[in-house]
């Protein structure tokens, strides 16, 4: 084969191989997405019976508080206990000086001593004038005169020791008693403090039941715990529990914090939950169905909480705005805005405007 001969086929060979190469090109195009066409995931909306629980933080107060006072004035002598001492009925905690009080009470006893010999002696006249009286030897008036005399000094007798009991009740009120058993949880007087009746100057604690205090925000006491039941644990260790129900709810609301203050009775309360124990109570409220989403669909459009609707028959995106009903760890709980069937754009919502086209892949088993 000649040069020339040579070319011309290599010629050809260089024209069949770029037709070739040309009629693959046409076979197998190569595949290019559309930039206008976003990729997001959708669920569907369905209702979800939801159970909501309210934690709260509160401190164990006492279901009974005593304020203990002096009943007489006087200065104080002694005192006997000091804030967090647990106290008996009967123990005396301060004492003031009963100068006043012992001297009465010594005016007492002479008075009665008094009026008793007085009554002694007008017991032996009467005894006296009855024997004669028998014999003949007085008068009848004599004899009346001295019956007369023995009633007037035993009235005065009974008077004075009614009197004498006076004193010797003023002079206890020196020592001060607090009646019933409790803890001092507040002291408001020293030794060497003139006092006055009535004036308080211990608080008491009394034993018995305990309460479980919160500051509850109104709110929640529209849709109270399912059972009623309150659920109390030590905030230091968990492990000490109590159970309550809700016995107070204060008829007014703090001002400053918007909060009402609830106590919760405690059936039981374990030793370690002493007074002013930091406790945390959750309530578990009925159970009811709402639209519940993940955390990712919730978009704030034009100032209010809103999601993506997605049309499966347009293919195109709208926003909506909802109102939430509760947030969870990492779901929301809707009131309204969306129906249960409708699609949710969960994913991709950062790239989306009202009206656009969307490919939309559907998350199975939501």
């Amino acid at each position: 084969m000649t040069i020339s001969q040579n070319c011309a086929a290599f010629r050809l060979l260089l024209v069949i191989s770029a037709f070739g190469a040309i009629g693959c090109a046409h076979a197998a195009p190569e595949a290019t997405d559309d930039p206008s066409v976003a990729r997001v995931r959708i669920v569907e909306a369905r209702r979800t019976p939801i159970a909501s629980e309210a934690v709260l933080t509160g401190d164990i107060q006492p279901q009974a508080q005593v304020n203990v006072a002096f009943r007489t004035n006087g200065k104080v002598a002694e005192r006997r206990v000091e804030v967090g001492d647990h106290v008996e009925a009967d123990q005396v905690l301060a004492v003031v000086e009963p100068l006043t009080q012992q001297a009465n009470l010594d005016n007492a006893r002479a008075a009665l001593a008094s009026a008793e010999a007085l009554q002694t002696q007008a017991k032996m006249a009467f005894e006296r004038q009855k024997q004669l009286l028998a014999g003949g030897f007085t008068t009848r008036s004599t004899y009346d005169n001295a019956e007369q005399e023995l009633r007037t000094t035993q009235a005065a007798v009974d008077s004075a020791r009614a009197a004498l009991g006076t004193a010797q009740e003023q002079f206890s009120y020196t020592e001060l008693r607090a009646g019933v058993a409790g803890i001092v949880t507040s002291r408001s007087f020293e030794v060497g403090q003139v006092v006055q009746s009535g004036q308080t100057v211990l608080v008491l604690a009394q034993d018995g039941p305990r309460d479980a205090v919160f500051n509850v925000y109104e709110s929640l006491l529209a849709q109270p715990p399912a059972d009623g039941s309150i659920a109390v644990a030590l905030q230091s260790d968990p492990t000490v529990t109590a159970t309550g129900t809700v016995r107070e709810v204060s008829p007014t609301v703090d001002a400053k914090s918007g909060t009402v203050r609830v106590k919760i009775g405690l059936q039981t309360t374990p030793p370690a939950m002493g007074l002013g124990a930091v406790v945390v109570g959750r309530g578990r409220f009925a159970p009811r169905e709402s639209v519940v989403l993940p955390w990712s669909a919730l978009y704030r459009y034009d100032g209010h909480p809103s999601v993506w609707i997605f049309d499966p028959a347009t293919r195109k995106v709208s926003i909506r705005a909802v109102e939430i009903d509760r947030f969870g760890p990492d779901i929301i709980a809707l009131k309204r805005g969306v129906e249960p069937g409708e699609r949710v754009v969960v994913a991709g919502i950062q790239f989306l405007r009202p009206g656009q086209t969307v490919a939309a892949a559907e998350i199975a088993g939501h």
